[in-house]
């Protein structure tokens, strides 16, 4: 329940704090004295939409927090948990809005965005305003009202989840098809190229190998002849060669050791490049022995690379990227398969899912019908109750299995009432009289109210178009209802504000410079004064104390 608003340099508010206690709270005002700023304020800090235009004029920014007790609400302790929020009894809600139009909101201290201020607010508190009855005549909202009287999110969790695997699984075979249509004429071709390069069965690398072994094969007689010349060079040479020389050297290099130490490293390195010399003139020697100048093999290899060659030219690749070509046009071509053979099995699955879907949405249906027939009875006792003695109120749940498949479900809610004997029943759209859809909606809200889980309900000037003993009905169903849920009441009739447990008064002063708005709690004497001033205006006499007097509820009745 909401324990403490506190309000600082919002609108024509300098500074607000109202302490709030369980059961039915009673606001009551002046004309024009805004008593409605505190509920505005109050849903700046659930995560509503802030106007810059909200901060007080001369105040750098607008502040408000709320705070809540939480200790017997599971479910708010569970998100702030799920969140990884601080989760104690009591959680504070604050908003902050500068001139300039930066907002930011925090839970228990810690900055979160908007989103979660208002995913958080949703769990505690429900604000029925003045247009409520506008909001009431929607499709959609009629649907939820009922839905979340009988308790259906778990129901519509499921029917939603299983909406989106049909849809899923049914876009996805659409998609196929689709895909199939297109590629119907690619196929054939595709498959002529897989087959062609698979007859050509190239290796990863072989492309690069081919060309080195044409290379040497084209180039053989080169080869051979620039061997044999290194050859002589090196060592086969009889009158002069590389070796000889170099073994001349070091016997000479030898010598000079003998004489000087310090060219002991020359002759090493000098040895060194002997062993090189005669190492490399071996090589030379089993390069030659190994060296086959087949022609028939420079054919092979010829042809070979012509084929690659013509087949890359077709493709218009490169040769060196024919191989990986195959393999994509190989993958392409398995894709397709793998889509006929998902597409095969894929009719089966979505008529399954769509009967899966059709049978939560029928047990969604089915509850949506029980719960309806039982609210129907009673807000039509309400309306008997509200002055409406002939008055007739029925949920009508259509179902529709062939256009009215949604996450939702497949019903069309409607609220219909009768309002006179012998009218038929009409939607709740049609009823021309204003008054009358006023307590049509008062009566629905309140009732549902009570099955909704929310701690706090605020209700904001819901019951404009009520009077006389319809308006002491209408208290009476407040309080009741306050007996067992928070709830916040702005209300102009006395009939109303009688049956609060507790009372603020809001009032305005003016001077020259500025406007305020104050809220203050009323003891019993203040509250006879209110409720009197409400019956008869401003002029309070002794008859308006008494009427007064019978008015107020509780410790004072």
């Amino acid at each position: 329940m909401l324990l403490q608003l506190t309000i600082s340099n919002f609108a024509i508010v300098s500074f607000l704090e109202l302490d709030l206690r369980p059961g039915m709270t009673s606001i009551t005002g002046e004309t024009g004295a805004g008593k409605s700023i505190a509920i505005d304020a109050l849903a700046l800090a659930l995560g509503e939409r802030a106007d810059a235009d909200s901060v007080r004029p001369g105040a750098d920014k607008a502040d408000i927090s709320a705070r809540f007790r939480i200790d017997k609400l599971p479910n708010v302790k569970a998100w702030l948990s799920e969140q990884e929020l601080d989760e104690q009894d009591e959680c504070i809600l604050r908003r902050t809005l500068s001139r300039e139009g930066r907002s930011r909101g925090y839970i228990n201290g810690t900055p979160v965005p908007l989103s979660q201020l208002k995913a958080l607010g949703a769990l505690l508190i429900n604000i029925h305003g003045q247009h409520a009855h506008q909001e009431l005549q929607k499709p959609e909202h009629q649907r939820a009202l009922l839905d979340a009287y009988a308790g259906h999110q778990q129901l519509l969790n499921g029917v939603s989840r299983s909406y989106q695997h049909w849809r899923q699984l049914n876009n996805e075979r659409k998609r196929l098809q689709e895909e199939q249509e297109k590629w119907q004429a690619e196929r054939q071709l595709l498959e002529y190229q897989v087959a062609e390069l698979d007859e050509l069965a190239l290796g990863e690398d072989e492309f690069p190998e081919l060309e080195a072994e044409h290379k040497r094969l084209s180039n053989g007689a080169e080869l051979v002849t620039d061997c044999q010349l290194v050859m002589d060079v090196l060592a086969d040479n009889d009158e002069t060669n590389a070796l000889q020389l170099v073994r001349q050297g070091l016997k000479t290099l030898n010598e000079l050791v003998s004489m000087d130490a310090q060219l002991a490293p020359v002759l090493e390195m000098a040895e060194a490049g002997l062993i090189q010399l005669e190492e490399s003139h071996s090589e030379l020697s089993r390069y030659l022995d190994r060296l086959e100048l087949d022609p028939e093999r420079l054919h092979e290899v010829e042809s070979r690379m012509s084929r690659l060659m013509d087949l890359s030219r077709k493709h218009h690749i490169p040769s060196g990227e024919l191989y990986g070509f195959h393999q994509e046009l190989k993958a392409r071509l398995d894709n397709m398969d793998r889509d006929s053979s998902r597409l095969e099995g894929l009719d089966d699955e979505v008529a399954q899912a769509k009967a899966a879907f059709m049978q939560a949405a029928e047990r969604l249906s089915q509850s949506r019908q029980r719960y309806a027939a039982a609210l129907n009875k009673k807000i039509t006792q309400s309306l008997h109750q509200l002055s409406m003695e002939k008055g007739r109120f029925e949920i009508q749940v259509n179902a529709d299995t062939t256009g009215g498949l949604s996450p939702l479900g497949i019903d069309r809610v409607e609220f219909l009432v009768s309002t006179n004997p012998g009218q038929p029943l009409s939607p709740l759209a049609r009823v021309a009289s204003g008054g009358e859809l006023s307590r049509i909606s008062l009566a629905i809200q309140v009732i549902t109210a009570q099955k909704v889980e929310t701690p706090t309900l605020i209700f904001d000037e819901v019951d404009v178009g009520v009077s006389g003993p319809t308006a002491a009905v209408v208290g009476k169903l407040l309080r009741q209802l306050g007996e067992s849920t928070q709830v916040l009441v702005i209300t102009h009739l006395p009939q109303v504000a009688g049956n609060g447990h507790q009372h603020f008064f809001v009032s305005k002063s003016s001077d020259t410079d500025c406007t305020e708005t104050h809220m203050q709690e009323l003891d019993e004497q203040h509250r006879l004064q209110e409720l009197a001033r409400l019956l008869g205006g401003n002029r309070i006499t002794d008859n308006t104390l008494a009427n007064a007097r019978e008015l107020l509820v509780g410790e004072a009745a």
